[in-house]
């Protein structure tokens, strides 16, 4: 060993010297005896300081489960880390299946014409450089898939096999020297199937190998074209005849017979590869099934199939051993002994990176037994979660398989209520191997899949992410999946207020530059009011590709569609900018009116025309009249005829009429006129309406709350109407606006709307109004500061008391707010506690104590 190490470091000072690191390549280090995978953190340790003492490089080929372990053993700062590196592994480059381009010339390189193999596995490079050999031996029919190469692949090696033994023979003896296939000395194929042994798991302990798969029941051995071997290639023939040695051929049935017996040889080297081990033949059991000093164990050495591995012999190809191997896995036993029984005790557990033939035998079972299964492995993993701790093979195997059964289907829909019940245990337990990438990689009807992300989003918001690159894919597919999700109102853990509906908004609205055109017409088809509210926030964000949609639906021969466009036209409108989207508005709202059928739409449609420069003079006698009456359709919406007001040509013509009509809704839409002249006279209107119809006092308090929302520059029209009204209005009115004040507003209004209360507070003599305000001023406590709300009560409460009849209306309204509204009794309760002597100069004892047991009973919601 000291001799080796001292020559590759000599080795290594040579390379350098010259300029160059020494290059030393790993492959398959997995296959590191046991006794040396148990001492791999100390062996990694010793070979990157070795690699840092010499400056040599080193690659290292493994499967991944190996390197899971193996490389998040080397020291930080070791590992380089490619551009486009494997997920969830220390850092390194997958290798996985060829391009498209690369598959071509591949293929081309390799003599196999286009077409010449299943779609799904004409990018796999084993597929590819397995079937040039079986095409170069003449069997071309057919086109094959990954199963059946690798089973006329078995056949073929196992007839050059037997040519080779056959070749090596006496003359007249097509079976090979005594005892070379008939089970005799070398114990042979025949007799090692005809038993029925459990393989490994007898041999072993470790027991999760079960009874011998195809060619290892009866006694017998698989015949070429049988189930361990491979209909296509029986087809072409391989298995009556093929190339010797020297290039001749060798025909006839003991050639036939003997191909028949190495392959049921192979297949037991196969079945005894399983087991807690690496996955080799040891040196006994291959002698044994290969004997040396016939020919056997020569013949498949040098047609590559078995090659040296340390002390013992492992199948050349990994992957067609483990599907040669998963023939021969007894597949319940093996997950009770890798998942729900625990690992095996005695001896070692089985190593990770053996998933390959566990992975391959789920494969290949019916649907429903794979169901089964990977619902078994799905139940276990929720046992684990509620009852843990396990040990945490169990938790990996149990994950890995059910990952990489269902990545590795070709269509994994039959397995929907499996997916639906591992999404079910994501939502309680977290990602953990079924992260957003897992999902999308599924081969899954796209309705399927984004129905399984809507599940999972409440769980956790990056599965958002997962549904957007969905969308990026295949818009026009997508988008109206994604809007099914607007009835889903659950709410998305840690992210307060939203819900799955929102978080499908923001997504659609966040993306929309992905295919705007298909968004509106997807949006308009969902008929949800999810799908309205991002409709109209499109109409202010894209009024382009809502003028567009407009003149589709306006056109459209559906009535839902017209009336979208109408609804639609109307709210895109005042954001329209270029002359070319107004004209599309333009031009659906004249196809509108051109139908008498749609005539509940020409209100809609007239306040689209009054906003276009154009035409606003020649509709606007329609509109008004439309405006006062109906008719027999709808009117045109008084927020349409308003907002239109400031440049229209008759604005004396369009106050009149909005005089004539006035309501709650003319009322409520005045409030939209902020420009000095407009606003005054929008204001005298209000004032003169209310005056002969106090009952729309909500109405005008609605234009007030709208008016103080627009800043300071709607004090000098407002300040006067609101005093005014606060002095001379009747009792209702004043209460009206009592509820006005009382509410916190946004910032533009705070200034205006304080002074206001204020005016209230020092001269309300009515105790049913200050009691309005007081109500107001309760049901808004949790948005509003609390200093400031304790301010106001105090001011409440001292205005009370100077009115008659105002100290028992403080004390009951308190009493009965502070049970209905929870913000406000805790604040009480503090009220009391910090300001006992300001609390008793306001309230009676008897109330104090009531304030004091509510405040104990509720909880803290502040």
């Amino acid at each position: 060993m000291n001799s080796d190490r001292s020559t590759a470091e000599r080795v290594a000072g040579l390379a350098g010297a010259a300029g160059r690191a020494l290059l030393v390549v790993l492959d398959s280090p997995e296959e590191m005896p046991p006794e040396l995978a148990h001492r791999l953190a100390p062996w990694t340790a010793a070979t990157a300081g070795w690699l840092r003492g010499t400056g040599a490089r080193l690659v290292v080929a493994a499967r991944p489960e190996y390197w899971e372990r193996a490389g998040a053993l080397y020291p930080p700062g070791a590992l380089h880390t490619p551009d486009r590196p494997a997920r969830r592994l220390p850092p390194a480059l997958p290798v996985g299946d060829l391009t498209r381009a690369e598959a071509a010339a591949a293929r081309a390189r390799l003599g196999i014409p286009d077409g010449a193999v299943r779609e799904a596995d004409a990018r796999h490079p084993l597929t590819l450089s397995l079937l040039a050999g079986i095409r170069a031996a003449e069997v071309t029919a057919g086109r094959p898939g990954r199963d059946e190469v690798f089973a006329a692949h078995l056949d073929l090696v196992a007839l050059r096999v037997a040519v080779r033994i056959a070749a090596d023979t006496a003359p007249g003896d097509p079976y090979g020297p005594r005892g070379a296939g008939s089970g005799g000395e070398s114990g042979g194929a025949g007799a090692a199937l005809g038993t029925g042994r459990a393989g490994c798991a007898g041999e072993s302990g470790a027991g999760w190998a079960g009874p011998s798969g195809p060619g290892g029941a009866g006694g017998g051995e698989p015949g070429v074209g049988e189930p361990g071997g491979g209909g296509f290639a029986a087809a072409g023939g391989v298995g009556y005849g093929g190339a010797g040695p020297g290039g001749g051929r060798v025909h006839g049935p003991g050639v036939g017979r003997l191909a028949a017996r190495v392959a049921g040889r192979v297949h037991e080297a196969a079945r005894r590869c399983l087991g807690p081990g690496q996955g080799q033949l040891d040196r006994a059991a291959f002698e044994e099934l290969f004997p040396w000093r016939t020919g056997w164990a020569s013949a498949v050495l040098t047609e590559g199939l078995l090659v040296p591995a340390g002390s013992g012999y492992r199948f050349a190809h990994e992957e067609f051993a483990d599907w040669l191997q998963a023939g021969h896995l007894d597949v319940p036993t093996a997950l009770d002994a890798l998942v729900h029984h625990g690992p095996a005790t005695p001896g070692p557990p089985v190593p990770r990176h053996r998933a390959g033939p566990v992975l391959e035998a789920l494969r290949r079972l019916p649907a429903p037994e794979i169901r089964s299964c990977l619902t078994r492995l799905v139940g276990a993993l929720n046992a684990f979660t509620e009852h843990g701790p396990v040990h945490p093979d169990r938790v990996w195997w149990a994950s890995r398989l059910l990952r990489g059964t269902l990545l590795g289907a070709a269509d994994a829909a039959p397995q929907l209520p499996v997916l639906h019940a591992l999404a079910e245990h994501v939502a309680h337990a977290g990602p953990g191997e079924f992260d957003g990438r897992f999902w999308n990689r599924l081969r899954l009807p796209e309705s399927d899949r984004l129905d399984l992300l809507r599940r999972l989003l409440p769980s956790d918001h990056h599965y958002l992410e997962a549904a957007a690159r969905r969308l990026a894919r295949a818009p026009q597919l997508v988008l109206p999946l994604i809007c099914a999700w607007f009835t889903d109102e659950r709410r998305l853990r840690g992210r307060p207020g939203a819900t799955v509906a929102t978080a499908a908004q923001a997504l659609l609205h966040t993306h929309r530059a992905l295919a705007v055109d298909d968004l509106t017409e997807a949006l308009v088809s969902a008929a949800h009011p999810r799908a309205d509210e991002l409709l109209a926030v499109l109409a202010e964000d894209e009024p382009s590709a809502l003028s567009r949609a407009v003149d589709r639906w306006a056109h459209d021969e559906r009535p839902g569609r017209r009336v979208a466009a109408a609804a639609y036209g109307l709210a895109t409108a005042p954001h329209v900018r270029t002359p070319a989207d107004r004209e599309l508005l333009r031009y659906a709202a004249q196809a509108l009116l051109a139908r008498p059928g749609d005539v509940t739409l020409h209100g809609s449609a007239l306040a689209v025309l009054l906003r276009d420069p154009q035409v606003r003079a020649r509709y606007l006698p329609e509109a008004l009249d439309r405006f006062r009456d109906p008719e027999h359709g709808t009117r045109l919406p008084a927020a349409a005829l308003v907002a239109a007001l400031p440049v229209l040509p008759d604005q004396d013509a369009v106050f009149a009429a909005l005089r004539a009509r006035a309501d709650g809704e003319v009322l409520r839409a005045l409030a939209a006129l902020t420009t000095p002249g407009l606003a005054r006279r929008a204001a005298d209107l209000v004032r003169e309406h209310l005056a002969a119809r106090p009952e729309d006092a909500p109405h005008a308090a609605a234009f007030v709350d709208r008016r103080l929302e627009q800043g300071p520059g709607a004090g000098p029209v407002l300040r006067p109407l609101v005093l005014d009204w606060l002095r001379t209005a009747p009792p209702p009115v004043r209460a009206e606006l009592a509820r006005v004040l009382a509410a916190p507003g946004g910032e533009p209004s705070r200034t205006l709307r304080g002074e206001l209360a204020g005016v209230l507070l020092r001269e309300e003599p009515d105790p049913a109004v200050l009691g309005a305000f007081l109500e107001a001023l309760a049901a808004a406590a949790s948005g509003r500061p609390e200093d400031r709300t304790r301010e106001l009560l105090r001011r409440t409460g001292r205005r009370l008391l100077c009115v008659p009849g105002g100290p028992a209306v403080f004390e009951h309204r308190t009493v009965g707010l502070a049970r209905a509204e929870p913000a406000f009794g805790v604040l009480i309760g503090r009220w009391l506690a910090d300001a006992a002597a300001e609390a008793a100069a306001l309230l009676g004892p008897g109330a104090r104590r009531t304030l004091e047991t509510l405040s104990r009973a509720a909880p803290d919601v502040t």
